[in-house]
């Protein structure tokens, strides 16, 4: 199994923000499996809570830095598929979004959590999202309300290749 995983570490967001985004390469290709997701945060000792959402985005995507998917098994010979990219576009991934870009957002799994403990998504086999290759959208990563402590924030998707 070919798996890889976006990270943002230690990253200022700007508000309301696109964590990490990946958008499946154009069909015929491979689908995108989103096998864990997480938050963190290391500014402060205060507790806070905070909205988190997995969230798919149809274009005009975020405006992202860009992020070259890492592997996850060392020895797999293959890159990604997926690049990084600072647009959204198919076939490409970024974290920490200066813009969140004019498509629309649809909401696929809401949450909240205590900053202090940080956030963990890791689903079951069978509610793996799995995101199809030509798909008209990208997964992020999302806060859909400003934290109150911008700095210091850490998250990502790891994901398969199927």
């Amino acid at each position: 199994m070919r798996e890889f995983s976006i990270n943002a570490s230690d990253v200022t967001v700007a508000g309301a923000t696109t964590l990490a985004f990946v958008n499946p390469a154009a069909a015929p290709s491979v689908n995108i499996e989103i096998l864990r997701a997480w938050v963190g945060f290391a500014a402060n000792a205060t507790s806070a809570q905070q909205k988190v959402q997995i969230v798919s985005q149809v274009t005009a995507f975020p405006t992202l830095t860009s992020y070259t998917p890492r592997k996850r098994k060392p020895a797999d010979p293959n890159a990604s598929v997926i690049t990084g990219a600072t647009n959204g576009a198919a076939g490409t991934c970024g974290i920490n979004a200066s813009s969140e870009g004019a498509g629309t957002k649809t909401v696929e799994m809401p949450d909240d959590f205590n900053v202090l403990n940080g956030w963990l998504h890791i689903p079951t086999p069978p509610e793996t999202m799995i995101w199809p290759a030509g798909s008209s959208s990208g997964l992020g990563l999302y806060f859909p309300t400003a934290p109150s402590t911008l700095t210091n924030w850490s998250g990502g998707f790891v994901f398969r290749e199927v």
